[in-house]
């Protein structure tokens, strides 16, 4: 396993992190414990979770996810062995069966003390706000739209000043973003300059097949030292090739929730007939030369892999061990430059 340190801090991470929001969903506890045992076993020390887990979202399962975790972590005594990282879900319809507010100061007390109880711990190393509160292109959105009457108003420094109130209390060591723009990334930014504690990473959506954080995200990431959490590196397991050799099982994430079409638009999947030639050509699975990609990124602090089965688990985690060469890396810019992030 290859190793490297949540920006600014002394802390650990295995450039491979555990996803788990299949867990509880698709995934029993007994087979959550299992992806944990052997990813652990394998040199993984980072899980990320967050309070809105299983996805899809809804009421009945809402939580499962991290307390399977936190089962896992009171059975194995491994707390001090593993960074953890979860989320406080913004506001929307996605999420009304959560809480309808937003990251005021009382919404984010009562969601890290009640994801502090689900995962049977005491802290959480990384805590993320899962995506905005104003209105911007997030989920799929490809560009910013600006709405006049969007109702949110300015509280970055609010929630820093909240947030610096439970690093005082114990609760969480430090805190990032996920689903952040460069905008809201450069505020929070701005305000911790304050005294307040700073942003150290952001988990965005980052593959083959969505490449937009080389954008203005990149520089940020780079300059202001806050690390990518790549989330979705797989593309739903679009690119592992399956659903284009007709070889996906039954219980495959798109047959079983096929509204998750983010992924699967005409353009995706061109593009990923074609980088899966480059990976055959090259004597590589196209989720190797996908999760290597990834890997390979220097503003990527972590990449999250997600796995339904110990088999995918193993291909995802054996990626940290392959390295691209230029000629291929040289290949896959062809294909982007063709098809620039047909999924955004």
């Amino acid at each position: 396993m290859i190793y490297t340190n949540l920006p600014n801090t002394n802390i650990k991470v295995s450039k491979i992190c555990l996803g788990s929001m299949t867990w509880g969903n698709q995934n029993t506890e007994s087979q959550g414990h299992a992806q944990l045992d052997y990813a652990f076993n394998h040199g993984v020390n980072f899980i990320d979770t967050a309070e809105l887990y299983p996805v899809p979202a809804t009421a009945q399962t809402q939580g499962r996810t991290s307390e399977i975790i936190g089962t896992w972590l009171n059975k194995t005594g491994n707390r001090d062995k593993v960074v953890i990282a979860s989320k406080i879900a913004g506001p929307g319809d996605y999420t009304a069966h959560i809480r309808k507010t937003g990251f005021s100061k009382k919404a984010i007390h009562e969601a890290i003390n009640a994801e502090l109880k689900r995962l049977k711990t005491s802290y959480i190393d990384l805590y993320q706000l899962h995506w905005p509160e104003r209105q911007t292109n997030t989920f799929g959105v490809r560009d910013y739209k600006h709405n006049p009457n969007d109702p949110w108003n300015d509280n970055f420094n609010n929630i820093l000043n909240t947030l610096q109130t439970l690093v005082n209390d114990g609760k969480i060591r430090h805190i990032g973003l996920s689903n952040e723009k460069a905008w809201g990334i450069m505020r929070f930014m701005e305000e911790s300059k304050k005294g307040l504690p700073k942003m150290i990473t952001v988990q965005n959506a980052y593959s083959l097949i969505n490449r937009l954080f080389e954008g203005d995200i990149a520089e940020v990431s780079l300059r202001e030292q806050i690390g990518l959490l790549a989330y979705s590196p797989m593309a739903f397991g679009v690119l592992s090739g399956k659903y284009i050799k007709g070889t996906a099982a039954d219980n495959a994430r798109l047959k079983l929730f096929p509204r998750f079409a983010r992924y699967s638009s005409e353009q995706s999947t061109e593009a990923t007939k074609r980088y899966l030639k480059i990976a055959e050509n090259n004597n590589l699975t196209l989720a190797q030369m996908s999760l290597a990609f990834v890997n390979q990124q220097p503003f990527v602090t972590s990449n999250i892999i997600g796995a339904t089965n110990l088999e995918q688990l193993k291909e995802n985690i054996d990626s940290v061990n392959i390295n691209l060469s230029d000629a291929v890396l040289k290949q896959i810019n062809e294909v982007h430059d063709a098809i620039p992030n047909p999924a955004p």
